[in-house]
């Protein structure tokens, strides 16, 4: 049997170093592929968070960008509809004028063509047909137009009287402007201006009850009703007639509307039907110079 030799020391220890590394390898080895995959697995979570995140506020920026140009095109499509029904034109016979709706300048007293009535009162040329036609219906009752068209000048001359007026009868100056105003308009908001509204007055009271009932037919409408006072600013007056034509006269007088509510919703043939003819007392009015005037109220204490 042969003995075993001796390596120096120096193998030996290399040897030795080299067992050392191998068997250190393997574990070593596992434990970086493990971390590597519990790297790999959390990253992605952090990062498929992150990133879902990211989508969701990309996804939300989107949703307000796309809610603003919506609401955008509507604000457009909104202004676009408003200019339209702004740029329609209304027809001269349904000019809206009250306290509310002053005269525009394109409706001054050098643009409107008179026309001359029996009696010397003067009237837009457009109505004076039907207007006669009106008359001449009426004619057992003693119509007569004892006001027409009215200049800026004539108008402040009659509101500066009728404040005069009350202020005589005791009222305060800030009373007697409120009360005047109730029947005669501030120069700029008066229909007479127009040329397009007439007072009548008649030989008999009846003129008042039957023009109520049928100048509709003719194109003129009772314009100011005592139950509409609210909505028109003027106190009843059973004299004052205003041309609108035919078709919008027929549907305010079947409707018991005003001429106000009318220019709302010109339309709307379904609005709940109303008597127009107010009650009109004898105690109120009475007959001075061939002209029926109202009795005025003595002023409260």
């Amino acid at each position: 049997m042969k003995k075993r030799k001796n390596l120096p020391a120096c193998r030996r220890q290399k040897r030795r170093y080299c067992r050392v590394v191998y068997n250190l390898f393997l574990p070593i080895i596992f434990l970086m592929v493990c971390i590597t995959v519990i790297f790999s697995i959390t990253s992605n979570t952090i990062f498929g968070e992150i990133v879902s995140d990211k989508k969701e506020t990309i996804y939300s920026n989107e949703e307000t960008i796309q809610e603003s140009y919506i609401m955008a095109i509507d604000d457009m499509q909104n202004n676009e509809a408003l200019l339209e029904t702004e740029d329609v034109d209304v027809p001269w016979y349904l000019t809206l004028v009250n306290y509310k709706n002053p005269i525009m300048d394109a409706e001054k007293d050098s643009d409107i063509h008179l026309v001359k009535l029996p009696g010397g009162e003067k009237v837009d040329e457009r109505i004076y047909a039907p207007l006669m036609e009106m008359l001449d219906a009426a004619k057992e009752l003693g119509p007569v137009v004892v006001s027409g068209f009215r200049t800026q000048e004539k108008q402040q001359s009659l509101y500066n009287e009728k404040i005069r007026e009350y202020k005589k009868q005791g009222y305060s100056e800030d009373k007697a402007v409120e009360l005047a105003r109730q029947w005669v308009a501030e120069p700029g908001t008066s229909e007479h201006q127009l040329g397009l509204a007439v007072d009548i007055n008649g030989a008999t009271y009846d003129i008042y009850f039957w023009l109520q009932e049928n100048s509709y037919k003719y194109g003129f409408i009772f314009r100011y009703p005592g139950n509409k006072t609210d909505l028109t600013g003027v106190a009843e007056e059973v004299w004052h007639y205003r041309y609108v034509g035919k078709e919008a006269a027929k549907i305010i007088y079947e409707n018991g509307i005003c001429l106000e509510e009318y220019v709302e919703n010109p339309q709307s043939q379904d609005m709940q039907s109303e008597t127009i003819q107010s009650e009109v007392s004898y105690e109120q009015y009475k007959l001075y110079e061939g002209e029926w005037i109202i009795v005025d109220t003595p002023p409260s204490e």
